[in-house]
């Protein structure tokens, strides 16, 4: 990790590794692509070590008081967000999400910053609790690890860690609940703040319909509550949105999905499970090699059997090396890959036709085999020019996948153009129907697998030779293979640099 702080022993050593992780993944959603969200990780990183060392180092209060602040991890995620709003301030705000820039400038952003009885309850419930209380709560409810590790990490007793969690959630409660009081409110909010405490100490109690319409209506009062219900899992989020403030419950997804991907393959959580007895993750991987040794048997036999079948004529000498008529051993079944690559513009058709399977070929209809194994597209040549027609193309484009989850993805797209662009217009298609949710320096449409993004009002002139780039999230299911058939302005595109 260039550029962060040097760990003063092997216990910080292994926190920095652990906190870093937590960073970057905060820090990525807070910019527009993967340089700046090393950047931005780097500076709030450094930043947030100085201030957790600051603070322990500091003068204690009183005899039996600590200073209030947050667990490391938090407190390396608000460095994020406050190095974020400095970047904001000194002219860097176009490497920032276009969302978190609008953030930044809102009221929202200003409650984190503002008098301390202003600030989001979670943020200042976390804050009250002891150091290791504030770490089991936050461990186990935003991280997601499992319980054991973190009882583990902390030195607490595995067989009692579930009731020490319990207590640590109702304590946090009451702090929360005290802060509310001490909030300063409306009249209308104060007089509900009893009956918001009763309702949500029970699952079993049902919520008026006057105090219902307050809470739907009452921000302050609605994160009250989301702090208050220890029940229906609103915990998680009520500590996520309050402590990190913009992109919270996004990064709550995104570490929940982490520690599942952890846990799928059996690292976190092993000493959960009784002695001798396999792992998930483990077992879920011992199923997976072992149906490849099937597959790659059945595929050498299928291939055997394939070298032996007779073509052509009862005369043909099946013996005789590089018969007209006899096929590869790898043609009939390759191995399946796990994300082929998309053919060369230059490819030869002969050449794509072994690319892949997916698309079975037509005998006769060349047109449907280049409409699905073109990756520059020619069926509208009136409406398009194919950079393999001249020496120069018009543009080029870079992919650049920048993170991947279970049923999600991050990615940025680098045009250069040759010519000077007044506005523009970038389009491509997706082979596996993959859905662009989410897009920033550019509007987004979608119709089937064809993708348009439009320059936004800041970004639509570019100088010849020069570059425009925007970044998209988007989900996908099965395979998520890279996109094709790159136009700007209806003029295809070549790939790469």
């Amino acid at each position: 990790m260039p550029d962060l702080p040097t760990p003063q022993d092997a216990t910080e050593a292994a926190l920095f590794s652990e906190c870093w992780d937590a960073v970057l993944a905060y820090a990525d959603l807070c910019t527009s692509g993967s340089t700046a969200a090393a950047q931005l990780g780097r500076e709030a990183f450094a930043h947030g070590i100085r201030e957790a060392r600051a603070a322990g180092t500091g003068p204690v209060r009183g005899t039996a008081r600590r200073p209030a602040r947050l667990p490391r991890i938090p407190l390396l995620l608000t460095s994020v967000r406050t190095t974020a709003a400095a970047w904001e301030e000194q002219g860097q705000g176009h490497k920032l999400d276009p969302d978190l820039r609008l953030w930044l400038n809102s009221d929202k952003a200003a409650r984190y910053t503002g008098p301390p009885l202003q600030r989001p309850l979670a943020l200042r419930g976390l804050r009250d609790l002891q150091q290791a209380d504030a770490e089991l709560l936050w461990f186990t409810e935003v991280e997601a690890l499992p319980l054991s590790l973190v009882a583990r990490r902390l030195g607490l007793d595995p067989a009692g860690a579930a009731e020490e969690l319990q207590q640590v959630r109702t304590l946090f409660r009451d702090r929360c609940h005290r802060n509310h009081l001490d909030t300063p409110m409306d009249a209308q909010c104060r007089s509900y703040a009893r009956l918001l405490d009763a309702v949500t100490r029970s699952s079993a109690a049902e919520t008026p319909g006057d105090l219902s319409r307050h809470l739907a209506t009452c921000v302050q009062c609605a994160e009250a509550a989301a702090c208050l219900r220890l029940h229906g899992g609103s915990l998680p989020g009520a500590l996520a949105g309050g402590v990190i403030g913009w992109g919270g419950l996004a990064y709550l997804e995104r570490r929940r999905r982490a520690a599942e991907v952890r846990l799928g393959a059996g690292r976190p959580g092993s000493a959960d499970q009784a002695a001798g007895e396999p792992e998930d993750g483990e077992q879920k991987a011992r199923v997976a090699r072992n149906g490849l040794l099937v597959a790659a048997v059945l595929v050498s036999v299928l291939a055997l059997g394939v070298s032996l079948m007779p073509f052509g004529g009862a005369g043909d000498d099946l013996g005789a090396p590089g018969g007209a008529d006899r096929q590869p051993v790898a043609d009939p079944a390759p191995p399946l890959p796990s994300a082929p690559s998309l053919p060369p513009a230059t490819s030869k058709p002969a050449e794509r036709t072994t690319q892949g399977t997916k698309q079975p070929e037509k005998p006769g209809k060349p047109e449907d085999r280049n409409r699905h194994t073109e990756p520059q597209g020619t069926s509208s040549p009136t409406d398009r020019t194919d950079p393999d027609e001249t020496g120069d193309p018009v543009c080029r484009v870079e992919y650049d996948l920048v993170n991947q989850w279970p049923d999600g993805f991050q990615a940025t797209v680098t045009v250069t153009s040759a010519e000077s662009l007044d506005s523009w217009r970038v389009a491509w298609s997706f082979r596996d129907g993959q859905k662009v949710g989410q897009m920033w320096d550019a509007s987004v449409s979608q119709d089937g697998s064809r993708v348009t993004a439009t320059a936004a009002d800041y970004n639509k002139s570019v100088p010849a030779g020069g570059d425009l780039a925007f970044g998209f999230l988007a989900s996908w299911h099965g395979k998520n293979s890279p996109p094709y058939d790159f136009e700007v302005n209806g003029h295809a595109c070549a790939m790469g640099s």
